[in-house]
């Protein structure tokens, strides 16, 4: 099976939250991570790979035709603003949202960092701040630091992912700085198969 991982950083902070809004933000790169891995789900091979604007024609092949496309809110904002570049539906993707499915354990969003801190013993390098702030300064040395973020929290994400699907469980503090454990599920549906028991016979009597 095929995998991507994958988080986008915008040119300005979010404004209006709605769709037409979303879609209509700014892309200032798209860090993804494209992998292959067996039927128990071990990784076979990968490559990360970090994409600006200029480089959105090579881009779309990464995600398409893929068994799961992965992020973090990314159902509530990564894919809305991507569907205002993608020249078709990007919803129609195969998505996994993980938090989505916190969600629907927990109750409420939980931030990526709490995540990570809880659950890998390590945190985000940096903010969507100062993402924004690396863009708008355009020299080299800020869009490498840019580069370096987006990657990193597709690096974090990856992390959770793979922590999930072998342990079934995620840890985070929630808004009252309360240690929280969840059962979570990231395995994918079973395939149905119907099987005519052997032996089998039809008869009048």
């Amino acid at each position: 099976m095929v995998e991507v991982i994958y988080d986008i950083e915008t040119k300005d902070l979010i404004g209006e939250s709605t769709s037409k809004a979303l879609e209509a933000m700014g892309i200032s790169i798209v860090s993804v991570y494209r992998r292959e891995v067996d039927e128990q789900m071990k990784e076979i091979k990968g490559e990360m790979r970090s994409f600006f604007e200029k480089d959105f024609g090579e881009m779309w092949s990464w995600f398409e035709g893929v068994d799961r496309v992965i992020g973090y809110n990314s159902l509530g904002f990564d894919n809305q603003v991507m569907n205002g570049k993608y020249q078709g539906d990007f919803h129609k993707l195969k998505h996994f949202d993980i938090l989505d499915e916190i969600r629907k354990v927990f109750g409420h969003r939980v931030k990526l960092d709490s995540v990570a801190k809880e659950t890998l013993g390590e945190g985000k390098i940096a903010g969507g701040l100062d993402a924004v702030k690396w863009w708008k300064k355009g020299d080299s040395e800020s869009l490498a630091n840019l580069k370096k973020y987006c990657e990193m929290d597709v690096v974090v994400t990856k992390k959770i992912y793979d922590y999930a699907m072998k342990n079934k469980k995620l840890m985070f503090k929630d808004r009252w700085n309360e240690f929280r454990e969840i059962e979570v599920d990231f395995s994918y549906p079973k395939k149905v198969e119907e099987v005519e028991p052997a032996g089998l016979q039809m008869g009048l009597f």
